[in-house]
């Protein structure tokens, strides 16, 4: 998908079209937002600023869940339970951070950023 480049394709006061004096830069680059579901594992690498390549869940089987005394464990991801970013998220079940997962562990509360860190770590979420 592509935008246009900021500030560059607007018009002029007289309403005339205004054309931009360059073209779209590497880093002035779009892309579509990872979604991270529930499914055989897959990442996707991307290639940042610096040359540095950064990887990004699409589907995650497994979560490092770790409990109350600091013991991590890695546990099937079972289900999407609910998530506070969207609730639109919730009903497709997309992993994000703070969301909650149904793990072969128990319930458990995303601490990562799955699109950003290409991990899913949780942490079990206390009983009341």
């Amino acid at each position: 998908m592509t935008r246009p480049i900021e500030n560059l394709v607007k018009r002029k006061p007289t309403g005339g079209r205004s054309r931009p004096h360059r073209g779209r830069r590497a880093f002035e680059r779009d892309g579509y937002a990872i979604e991270p579901l529930v499914g055989n594992a897959s990442s996707r690498t991307a290639r940042r600023r610096g040359g540095v390549f950064t990887s990004g869940v699409v589907f995650a089987t497994y979560a490092n869940v770790s409990d109350n005394s600091g013991k991590a464990t890695k546990s099937k991801i079972l289900s999407v339970k609910s998530s506070p970013a969207n609730r639109d998220y919730e009903r497709r079940g997309v992993i994000t951070l703070g969301a909650v997962l149904e793990t072969e562990a128990g319930e458990a509360v995303v601490t990562s950023r799955p699109t950003a860190d290409g991990v899913v770590n949780a942490v079990l979420a206390s009983k009341k």
